[in-house]
């Protein structure tokens, strides 16, 4: 039997191969950023060849570096940045316009206009979703309407649709196959997580019917087999699921009442809640954990825009460092760490406030606001909205005493024990801190018969540090306090 397993990760700033062997262990991984486009306030988008260039890239590489062979590699799964939209030419295989990215708020106003005519309820029912700007079905609306001769050719049947995941399918397999799964699927506000179809009668209200949308697979699944010339052997493509799904699977959170939270771009807090598609009171989304064998797993999920980007923009838009592994030891300096709120709605608030005309601000600063505060602040604010949506999960009724995290910020101590002190409760970090990438490479070897249940996942799942609360509840309450102050000075109603 093949060794190892790849896993593409194609994210929101970054793509990304990581090699895994059959016990869960990374053998080899590389990484390409690529450029974000900002062509307007909120606007967001992709050059979708850089998307699938850049996952080219990074296969060719880490199959170069580990000397692993394509015909050594069992299966591939691809996970990727949920609900960003690509449109894309049948007949010529070249996308109509950028992809617009999950982050993007230019269909704001028309989402509004859905509340205003009294969808809410319908599209929730639905597809376990709130009428938003983040989801993939209104964007698909905009470029049908804004792109030059794209409706046209719609309606003459040859333009595609497809989250990051699609499209790369597609790409991989030279237009043989246009395949999704459901945990893509639900994210798009086009789909019913009840039927686990396509829901025509929403797809028909916002006008996009002429797209030709993608057949609907489970998690761990047969996609397809990418062609031999872009990494040098056929190879399956047997998991595929949104990078937040992936990383539930990753963190084994198998079990009704497991939750995770993983610290990218975003931040994605997800609670199994078993065969129960739970209907949120406090504005979390209900979603499709994963589907395996055609048995759907729910789950409830909070959504942050921005977690890991705070420091990219830090980095990046401030200059305050040149390197993110920079800020643990920068934050440990900070003097004024309790009083300075950096509140992180450049593209505005998720949940459980779902504000897309909230922007972003620094509260609390005086003269002897060091760069050590403004970074502790940074850090801080994705622990505060972490606690956001654990306060709004405990009133949907939620029962938990452990959290799972993962994702690149999680490797910072400071960070993961404030959260722990904010939140009053254990939190628990993996020695696989990629689980997004772990995760579906555990649904592609499930399809291929590396595992034969979730059970022996579960049992490969290895707790590498355990964070105990160190902070008394009335410290707790005073921070969070100064927290909630900060974001109702920039709620825009």
């Amino acid at each position: 039997m093949s060794r190892y397993l790849l896993a593409i990760d194609q994210g929101t700033t970054s793509s990304r191969a990581i090699l895994f062997n059959v016990t869960g262990q990374r053998v080899g991984q590389a990484q390409q950023e690529f450029p974000q486009i900002f062509p307007a306030d909120a606007w967001v988008e992709h050059n979708p060849d850089d998307l699938w260039q850049s996952t080219l890239a990074v296969c060719r590489r880490v199959l170069e570096q580990t000397g692993v062979a394509a015909a050594d590699i069992a299966s591939i799964g691809i996970t990727n940045q949920r609900e960003t939209t690509i449109l894309w030419d049948t007949e010529t295989g070249e996308a109509v316009y950028n992809a617009i990215v999950w982050q993007d708020r230019r269909t704001s106003k028309y989402c509004q206009s859905l509340v205003d005519q009294g969808l809410s309820e319908t599209v929730q029912q639905k597809t376990g979703l709130l009428i938003d700007p983040y989801f993939s079905a209104t964007k698909i609306r905009w470029i049908l309407e804004n792109v030059a001769g794209v409706k046209e050719r719609a309606q003459q049947g040859h333009i595609a649709f497809g989250t990051v995941d699609s499209y790369l399918l597609w790409k991989l397999t030279n237009g043989r196959y246009h395949r999704t799964d459901a945990t893509n699927a639900a994210r798009t506000m086009a789909f019913n997580i009840h039927t686990q179809k396509w829901d025509e009668e929403l797809i028909e209200l916002l006008g996009i019917g002429d797209v030709i949308f993608p057949q609907v697979m489970d998690s761990s699944d047969d996609f397809g087999i990418i062609a031999s010339e872009w990494l040098g052997a056929e190879i399956p493509v047997n998991g595929i699921a949104g990078d937040q799904q992936a990383a539930l699977v990753g963190q084994a959170c198998f079990t009704p009442g497991m939750v995770k939270s993983t610290y990218g771009t975003g931040c994605f807090m997800i609670l199994n809640t078993g065969d129960q598609a739970l209907t949120s009171e406090h504005k979390m989304l209900t979603t499709v954990g994963y589907r395996i064998n055609g048995n759907v797993t729910y789950a409830l999920e909070g959504s942050i825009f921005v977690a890991g980007a705070a420091i990219q923009w830090l980095r990046d838009g401030l200059k305050l460092f040149a390197n993110a592994a920079e800020t643990e030891s920068l934050a440990q300096q900070a003097l004024n760490a309790d009083t300075v709120y950096l509140v992180p709605a450049f593209t505005g608030l998720g949940a459980p406030y779902w504000d897309p005309d909230a922007r972003g601000a620094m509260l609390g600063l005086t003269r002897d606001t060091s760069v050590a505060d403004i970074v502790s602040a940074g850090l801080r604010s994705v622990c505060y909205q972490t606690k956001d949506l654990v306060g709004a999960m405990a009133q949907d009724g939620a029962n938990f005493s452990t959290l799972r995290v993962d994702g690149g910020m999680v490797v910072n101590d400071l960070v993961v024990q404030f959260l722990s002190d904010l939140l009053g409760m254990t939190v628990e970090r993996p020695q696989v801190t990629e689980t997004t990438a772990l995760g579906v490479a555990f649904l592609a070897g499930l399809r291929v018969g590396i595992y034969d249940s979730l059970e022996q996942i579960s049992e490969l799942w290895q707790s590498e540090h355990k964070f105990e609360p160190q902070m008394d509840e009335a410290s707790q309450d005073k921070l969070y306090q100064g927290w909630l102050d900060a974001v109702r000075r920039v709620r825009s109603n």
